[in-house]
């Protein structure tokens, strides 16, 4: 008989990323996967040393209905404690967490799993580090996004350099002389080696960032999908049929999925803007050879390295059912 995992979905893009890209790890022939796609209310936002082990901020209760999981995944700190709730209720069940969620409660996990760059946290027995955080980005993937994208893109010159744009973070705004830094050393590059862009950003860039990028990098051939189109998403696509990637340092999932690529990965990672973490991070990527700074000559670096924790984690993830 099948073990049935649970997993608990955020209403957040990265971690359902994450949640994906384990998911199509995990031996779907011995084990039934399920997604529970949690609703919040306003209560969610209450930190988890008060949600402890309860459905404080969960709006919609009644999805936990159903038949006992064998292993319930947490993919979020936001789903901890839901986690923990369905731990007092069954202590039967395996818990596994996707971030740190916080100290309480931190024992009843079997596992958690944290990138590196988090690794400043007091470690704990059940802590599993990797190198960045899991993504749906695996070469079956790529080949498939290639089919569907490449004729897209097929009038534009090569090579062609994916251009993934984050923005604001927590506390440190995507300033204009930042989005004017990278869009410099995006058309110094270009310059170098020819070729189009792929062009995407982010809710967090910001319309005058924006703006300041694409007026800079107006002469260079280009396909663009921006943030408020209504056309189809092309970023797997441009993951997939890219020659290289460059790519803003303040988003972990962004760096990891085109890292994911084995192909060449530039970050850019600007002034006065990153947080020591997001630094650490960064320097977890150059130093294990996944990625190299967007700099002069930076186009001498030819990748070959795939990054892919989602495979490792679901292992793991295996070995407790």
């Amino acid at each position: 008989m099948k073990k049935t995992i649970w997993i608990l979905l955020d209403n957040r893009m990265g971690s359902v990323g994450q949640a994906k890209g384990i998911m199509q790890e995990i031996d779907s022939s011995r084990y039934n996967l399920v997604t529970k796609e949690l609703q919040y209310s306003r209560w969610a936002g209450l930190p988890n040393f008060i949600r402890r082990q309860s459905l404080i901020g969960i709006a919609n209760p009644e999805i936990l209905n159903g038949e006992t999981p064998h292993l319930v995944l947490s993919t979020s700190r936001r789903t901890a404690p839901v986690a923990l709730y369905l731990k007092k209720r069954h202590p039967e069940i395996v818990l596994v967490q996707l971030m740190y969620p916080g100290s309480y409660g931190i024992n009843k996990f079997a596992k958690v799993f944290l990138p590196k760059h988090d690794d400043n946290k007091h470690t704990r027995p059940n802590f599993h580090f990797t190198v960045g955080s899991p993504h749906r980005v695996n070469q079956a993937t790529l080949n498939t996004y290639h089919q569907e994208w490449e004729t897209a893109f097929s009038h534009l010159p090569k090579p062609w350099t994916a251009l993934i744009i984050g923005g604001a973070i927590k506390g440190k705004p995507f300033t204009i002389e930042n989005a004017q830094a990278l869009a410099v050393s995006v058309k110094n590059l270009k310059s170098r080696i020819g070729g189009s862009l792929l062009i995407t950003d982010s809710r967090r860039t910001g319309s005058e960032a924006e703006t300041t990028i694409m007026n800079t990098l107006q002469n260079i051939p280009c396909y663009s999908f921006l943030w408020g189109s209504k056309d189809k998403n092309p970023l797997m696509g441009y993951y997939a049929c890219a020659d290289n990637i460059i790519v803003t340092g303040d988003s972990v999932s962004m760096c990891c999925e085109a890292c994911g690529t084995g192909k060449p990965v530039f970050v850019f990672e600007g002034k006065n803007w990153l947080t020591s973490k997001h630094l650490r991070f960064t320097k977890s990527l150059f130093d294990t050879g996944y990625a190299t700074p967007l700099i002069d000559g930076c186009e001498k670096f030819t990748g070959g390295k795939f990054l892919y924790p989602s495979a490792e984690i679901a292992r793991e993830i295996m070995k407790l059912v």
